[in-house]
């Protein structure tokens, strides 16, 4: 029991590398494969802590970086300035200690705290080998005077800059291995790790990002988890709809242009998917008034127009093949965005201005 390995796989395999793609592009528009340093291994955590000790190597090889933390303290002496509110509030009629705010330059930052609680996560692991747990071990000795992170706290907030642009690919990383990993006691001598990612969350967070980015250059907005109704609503009633959570829309002048749905579902053995699915898209499109619904699934294949019976309304199937290698899969959501709003176009009020 000791070296049990559990490993589900999703329906179509997806490689570590791409897997980390993924979830990377979702947080980060722009990511570059390339900062993903993991290889292809049969360990998982294998290759997640030689990818981490890697990234965390060529964050920290001139040092942890020092930012300026806002503070608030009660201190004997006076540093920064004097909360007066909180000083009559909370010690009334006390000359010390001193209710006070300061700056304070130091290594204990948001980049350091979140790199830091992912290496001694990874720590934890059983079975890695003792080079990469030693590269770890090495890394969180860089980290000395970094406050610890509760397991399960939220993520403290870190903006990209140019002086944390050494820090970005391992804080990705990072940031990853804190949402989807765990490791703890279990019973006995043993420790448990696992590491857990909701493949159609996954696949819906990366087509929202990446199909934003590719329909920046054309008029309007992008909106994720858009929000409607199915039904008018009654006079003099403004609750009890049918509510509706839409993927992707894509609005023009305020108004919905484009439906898009992500599916991470395989075909069935006859090359067919879900009527339900449809039945879905249908309701979108007669809501908002779309002609177009575009269906992304996860899967190789060609496109597929499916047009409803007695109206104006078509259902394209999208396939978006994830074993793709990253710059291919960028691109192949490319032509999904140039496919959709050039058919909208052709349907449009003339005059629209052209992409960007």
């Amino acid at each position: 029991m000791g070296n049990l390995l559990v490993e589900v796989k999703p329906k179509q395999k997806v490689g570590l590398s791409r897997l980390l793609f993924l979830l990377s592009y979702a947080a980060n528009p722009g990511f570059r494969p390339e900062d993903i340093a993991g290889i292809e291994d049969t360990d998982l955590f294998a290759a997640l802590g030689e990818s981490l000790a890697r990234q965390g190597l060529r964050a920290l090889e001139r040092g942890a970086l020092s930012g300026y933390v806002h503070v608030e303290d009660a201190l004997r002496t006076v540093r920064g300035r004097i909360r007066v509110g909180d000083q009559m509030t909370r010690r009334p009629g006390m000359l010390l200690p001193l209710e006070v705010a300061y700056d304070d330059f130091t290594v204990d930052i948001a980049e350091n705290r979140i790199l830091r609680a992912a290496i001694r996560l990874m720590m934890q692991v059983p079975r890695l080998s003792h080079d990469v747990r030693w590269k770890l071990a090495h890394l969180d000795s860089k980290l000395d005077g970094v406050s610890e992170l509760r397991f399960g706290a939220t993520l403290p907030p870190w903006t990209e800059s140019r002086l944390n642009e050494r820090y970005v690919p391992a804080l990705r990383l990072a940031e990853i291995i804190l949402r989807n990993m765990s490791a703890e006691a279990g019973i006995g001598r043993h420790s448990v790790a696992s590491f857990v990612v909701n493949m159609a969350k996954v696949f819906e967070d990366f087509v929202t990002t990446s199909l934003r980015e590719a329909l920046d250059g054309y008029p309007g907005e992008t909106s994720g988890q858009y929000e409607t109704f199915l039904d008018e609503s009654e006079v003099g009633q403004t609750g009890n709809r049918v509510r509706m959570s839409v993927d992707i829309v894509h609005s023009v002048r305020g108004v919905p242009a484009m439906v898009f749905d992500a599916k991470y579902k395989a075909a069935s053995a006859a090359d067919g998917y879900p009527n339900a699915d449809y039945y879905q898209m249908l309701a979108y499109c007669t809501a908002l008034t779309v002609p177009t619904a575009w269906l992304i699934y996860a899967g190789p294949g060609k496109p597929r127009v499916r047009q409803v019976r007695n109206t104006e309304i078509s259902v394209v199937e999208f396939p978006l093949d994830l074993s793709q290698a990253p710059n291919d899969l960028l691109a192949r959501v490319k032509r999904l965005a140039d496919s959709a709003f050039n058919e909208w176009r052709a349907t449009a009020v003339i005059g629209l201005p052209s992409a960007s």
